[in-house]
Parts: C-alpha cells; structure tokens; sequence
C-alpha cells in the first residue's frame, strides 16, 4: 500500500459519490456492536450516498445496504480515501 493511504477522513467529511473503506470505528458501546452488525467494519468500502440539506443525517452505501448515519456518529468512523473509479455498484 501506498503512504498515501495512512491518513484517514471521518466519513462525515467524504463528499456525495467519493468511496472509501473504513479505517476504523470509534464508536462505543450498543452503537459500535450495531455498526459492526451492519456490516461496517475496517476493510469494508463505504461510499457516501446523499446529505440531506441541513448535513444530519448522511446516507451511506455498504454492502449493497443504505445505512442512514448522525452526523457526529460519522465523525467517529474513519475512513482511507478510495483513489480509484473501478469499483461497480453490487
């Protein structure tokens, strides 16, 4: 991997269409074991989807699912930047 990829964004900070895969969750708690659930663990691509008018909440694109996050829960997931336009909706 490149050192490109050491730096992290929270997922609150992708813009509408730009991918990315989870670096890691900072999350506590019941909401860290039901993130984890839906599927959105380190590795995972993730691709921000839509941010409603006001930013809260922020639409999110994981496993062929739409996960529906708080802006400031968005915040304590970390994300590497996807550089690349080869991946296909599925």
């Amino acid at each position: 991997m490149s050192s490109e990829q050491t730096s992290t964004i929270a997922l609150a900070d992708l813009a509408v269409g730009a991918s990315g895969y989870v670096a890691s969750v900072e999350l506590g708690g019941l909401l860290r074991r039901r993130i984890f659930d839906l599927g959105m663990v380190p590795g995972t691509t993730v691709r921000c989807v839509r941010k409603s008018p006001a930013g809260n909440p922020i639409a999110f694109a994981v496993r062929g699912s739409t996960i529906a996050l708080r802006t400031e829960d968005a915040q304590l997931i970390r994300a590497h930047l996807r550089n690349d336009a080869h991946e296909m909706e599925g």
